[in-house]
């Protein structure tokens, strides 16, 4: 005799990915001044978008989803890379990594 209580369906992972999405919203709009924050809350965001194509996969018993979140997985490590890259340039340069002071990369 099976539990329903105990079944995981597509609606929990939905919830799991809203609820990663709004952290990684929150984590941009609460925190200005940390750019590490705000990479890591960008991170959480493409992670949830993750959640959901793996979840919609296999619910819909395609493998397309899957492969979409492998690109995005590969799309997010290039971008934290790239983005660490520049924060370590701009530390170098002007001592501090504000965001405040991030305009100042334009001349």
């Amino acid at each position: 005799m099976e539990n329903s209580l105990l079944d995981i369906g597509l609606g929990h992972y939905l919830a799991v990915a809203a609820i990663l999405f709004a952290i990684g919203m929150a984590g941009i709009f609460l925190n200005r001044k940390n750019v590490i924050v705000i990479l890591m809350s960008i991170e959480l965001m493409l992670l949830a978008v993750n959640v959901n194509l793996v979840a919609f996969s296999q619910f819909l018993g395609d493998l397309t989803g899957q492969v979409f979140a492998f690109m995005v997985l590969t799309v997010a490590a290039a971008e934290a890379a790239i983005g660490l890259a520049i924060l370590v340039a701009f530390f170098r340069n002007r001592g501090d990594i504000a965001v405040d002071d991030a305009n100042l990369m334009k001349n």
